[in-house]
């Protein structure tokens, strides 16, 4: 079934803004400054902080959501009601998978396996209610958002006094710290910019993704997640933020192979293959395997 204008439009939505997302948060850790009380310049590592920005961006969505549904009061259009009341705990559960999915990839490489499974299970739950609540994209990421982001900024106070050892990227070696941040950004402006631009493409990616996951389903959505990858790659190596390895080619290559047979491409390129062929040998193999079949006894 061909898809309609759209869902192609959330589709190009869901990886410009993704692969936005993922870049300015790149951005943000390449810089170095100094941090507070005259610290030494090191490198802005602050992954749970970053995750605090991301569910605030997410919140703007149930901003925007209250603010369309008071406009639109009066008319007849619906639209931004849910054809049933549901319980807002519902999102509680995927706002925590999202919440410690993204702070465990922003922290390193190693866990980013166990992120997208946790991940997997978040986009898994979010189809469920967007299903069976009928509830709108802006709704479902805002509600998210403010979980998430009201459970982990409480969470920064513990943070700041936990040690990390060598899992710590700021010069007190604690888990987070907010204030570091902070200093470094008012010595560093651009990481503010960086910052702004991570919080507003995660609100326009996240309503794009759960409007994939409505609009087709969460499968859908988990592929085309990973096609951004791409974009992202190609940048980072434009930009000499990451080198160049030959089997990243493989890689890639493969990763196109599987979602061109995930969304049916295959049958697309045989069925023109089939069309192709000569009259003579098309009409022989319907006869062969097509057509009537005759009893042997039959035939005389």
């Amino acid at each position: 079934m061909a898809w309609t204008k759209y869902q192609l439009f959330v589709t190009g939505l869901m990886l410009v803004t993704g692969s936005i997302n993922t870049l300015s948060a790149k951005w943000a850790d390449n810089f170095v400054a100094p941090g507070c009380g005259g610290s030494q310049e090191h490198s802005f590592q602050h992954p749970f902080l970053q995750a605090v920005g991301m569910f605030l961006g997410e919140c703007f969505c149930l901003a925007a959501f209250y603010l369309l549904r008071c406009r639109a009061a009066g008319h007849p259009d619906t639209s931004m009601d849910p054809q049933q009341p549901f319980n807002p705990l519902l999102f509680l559960p995927p706002a925590l998978c999202d919440m410690t999915g993204t702070s465990i990839m922003y922290v390193g490489d190693l866990l980013i396996i166990m992120a997208q499974i946790i991940i997997s299970i978040q986009m898994v739950l979010e189809e469920k209610f967007v299903y069976k609540h009928s509830v709108h994209p802006l709704r479902a990421v805002g509600t998210e958002g403010l979980f998430g982001f009201m459970i982990l900024f409480l969470l920064l106070v513990p943070m700041y006094y936990i040690p990390a050892g060598s899992f710590s990227g700021n010069p007190r070696g604690t888990l987070e710290d907010a204030l570091d941040a902070f200093c470094q950004v008012g010595r560093q402006p651009l990481i503010a910019l960086a910052l702004l631009g991570n919080i507003s493409s995660i609100a326009f990616f996240n309503f794009a993704g759960i409007s994939v996951t409505k609009e087709l389903s969460a499968t859908t959505r988990m592929v085309l997640d990973s096609l951004r990858t791409i974009v992202i790659w190609a940048l980072s190596l434009t930009l000499g933020w990451e080198a160049f390895h030959p089997l990243q080619i493989l890689g890639f290559l493969i990763l196109l192979t599987g979602t061109a047979l995930y969304n049916g491409l295959h049958r697309l390129l045989l069925s023109r293959l089939s069309r192709g062929r000569p009259p003579a040998e098309e009409g022989e193999h319907e006869r062969l395997l097509g057509g009537p079949r005759t009893a042997i006894n039959d035939a005389s």
